[in-house]
């Protein structure tokens, strides 16, 4: 069987890890993105993978870019909800606007595109969607209410659309990464990432590559009877 995926976010850190794995699993692979044209051109150009541009925390965007994906590379059978922004700061600080856009994005952005890709997984009678969650969507972080609310939003989502997709041959999974060496890692003070690392007991950050061949599981046709779940990929930093 031949199989569609969108991946948002796609093109860059965990989001392009995921596009070139599930590529070389074979799967046609559309891979989303919000606003850098120049690097998700070079993205699309090294891997061979198609982009479109659209923002996910926009309702009406999302219908028209999955309608049009399906137009292009056929049903979108596969959906991994990986976009995602952070806008932290305490709650004395965060005013309304940086609560409600990681709001949006985070989490309202898996309603979207599950929103318009389950239809069509119900017609087909087959459907694997992923959403990438976080250790901090598990635990909490000081700083991140914004941030660890959507998160944690995530991991309730995929178990009732769990429920929802099972008789359909959807499944619905979560994947709940820890600190990975990202650009969105790379930013965090050099001081407070060695006292982040020091409580991680595998020493290390992880890499892309590792929460992308979680997805590939989950998303791959023998994965039927894994739903409602969560992989938890975080070096043993947060036992879940």
């Amino acid at each position: 069987m031949s199989h569609v995926a969108l991946v948002t976010g796609g093109t860059r850190g965990i989001g392009e890890a995921i596009s070139v794995a599930l590529k070389n699993a074979g799967v046609t692979v559309a891979a989303n993105y919000a606003g850098n044209d120049e690097r998700a051109q070079a993205f699309s150009e090294r891997t061979g993978i198609a982009v479109y541009k659209f923002d996910v925390g926009d309702f009406d965007a999302v219908q028209d870019s999955i309608a049009k994906i399906s137009d292009d590379l056929g049903v979108v059978d596969i959906l991994v909800n990986n976009a995602g922004i952070t806008r932290d700061g305490t709650l004395l600080k965060m005013d309304h606007t940086r609560w409600q856009d990681v709001i949006d994005v985070n989490l309202g952005g898996c309603f979207n595109t599950a929103k318009a890709a389950f239809p069509a997984m119900k017609e087909k009678g087959y459907g694997r969607i992923v959403n990438i969650g976080s250790i901090n969507g598990q635990a909490g972080q000081y700083g991140q209410v914004n941030y660890a609310a959507a998160k944690s939003g995530i991991h309730g989502f995929t178990k009732a659309l769990a429920q929802e997709g099972a008789r359909f041959g959807i499944t619905v999974n979560a994947i709940a990464p820890g600190y990975i060496d990202t650009d969105m890692v790379a930013a965090v003070p050099e001081n407070v990432l060695e006292k982040i690392v020091a409580k991680i007991p595998v020493g290390r950050l992880g890499k892309a590559e590792e929460i992308a061949r979680g997805v590939a599981f989950l998303t791959a046709e023998d994965a039927g009877f894994v739903t409602g779940s969560t992989l938890s990929i975080n070096g043993g930093q947060h036992m879940y």
